[in-house]
Parts: C-alpha cells; sequence; structure tokens
C-alpha cells in the first residue's frame, strides 16, 4: 500500500469518526453539556450530560462530564455554605462581646466545615479556581476554631 493511499484512507478515517461524533445526538448533548462545564454551570452541564449518558451508556464523555459536574456541584455547595456561614460568624463578631453559646455556634460551624471539606475529593478535572476557593475557607475555619478553643 502505498502513502498516498494510507494518508488518504486515514483521513477517510477521522472524518468519518468526526461526523459519527458531531451527528450522534448523546454526543451533541455531550458537548453542549462540556460547554455549560467550562463555563461553570455544573447543574445544566451535569442535566445534559446525563441525558446524552442515558441516549448511549457507553458514551465516556458523557460519563466523565457528569462525575465532573457532580464534583463541582459539591465544591459550589462547600463554597456557597461558607459564605453563608462566614456572614453570620462576621455578624456575631462585630458586637462588642460574644457570648458563650454564640462561641459555642461558632465552634460547631466550623467543625462542620471542617468536616465537609474533608469529605470533598478532587479530580484532575476540577476546576483549580473552586478547588483553591474551598481550600481557603478550610483554612479560614481551621484558624476559628483554634481561636475559639483558646
Amino acid at each position: 500500500m502505498n502513502v498516498k493511499t494510507l494518508l488518504f484512507a486515514s483521513l477517510f478515517f477521522l472524518f468519518a469518526m468526526f461526523g459519527y461524533f458531531l451527528m450522534n445526538p448523546s454526543y451533541e448533548k455531550s458537548l453542549e453539556a462540556k460547554y455549560y462545564y467550562e463555563t461553570g454551570n455544573y447543574q445544566e452541564a451535569y442535566r445534559l450530560a446525563n441525558e446524552a449518558f442515558s441516549m448511549d451508556i457507553y458514551n465516556r464523555m458523557a460519563s466523565t462530564i457528569m462525575a465532573q459536574s457532580k464534583t463541582s456541584m459539591k465544591y459550589k455547595k462547600y463554597i456557597d455554605e461558607a459564605k453563608r456561614y462566614m456572614q453570620e460568624i462576621d455578624a456575631m463578631a462585630a458586637q462588642k462581646s460574644i457570648s458563650d453559646a454564640q462561641r459555642a455556634k461558632i465552634k460547631m460551624m466550623c467543625e462542620i466545615m471542617i468536616d465537609s471539606y474533608k469529605k470533598l475529593a478532587p479530580s484532575v478535572i476540577t476546576d483549580e479556581d473552586i478547588v483553591k476557593e474551598a481550600a481557603t475557607y478550610y483554612k479560614n475555619f481551621e484558624q476559628l476554631l483554634e481561636q475559639v478553643t483558646r
């Protein structure tokens, strides 16, 4: 087989695969899910990837995006909860003195957030920004816990 024939056959095979990838509804949804994942809309990415996966259980792209979206949603939930707790703690700290009940509440919030963080498990694909943001909150809660338990 000469080089031209081999090159032509290879290109034809690649275009056929690319065409299948673009024309298959499952992979179309996967591409759309990938777009939403990359833009940070993890719920929509999960929904679309789940639809794509239910159309074709061998669609690894859909499976990966589903898993990644689920992980990212856990991180976003942690960050949102951390922000809410920090606002409550800041409101308590703004007062002239902190009561024992408030100190116990702050301690409990810190322990909850520290335990929640330990349950998170990033992967290589998880967005570094949300992983770093969650780690920052974790460190802040550790420092707060240390200050409250003195």
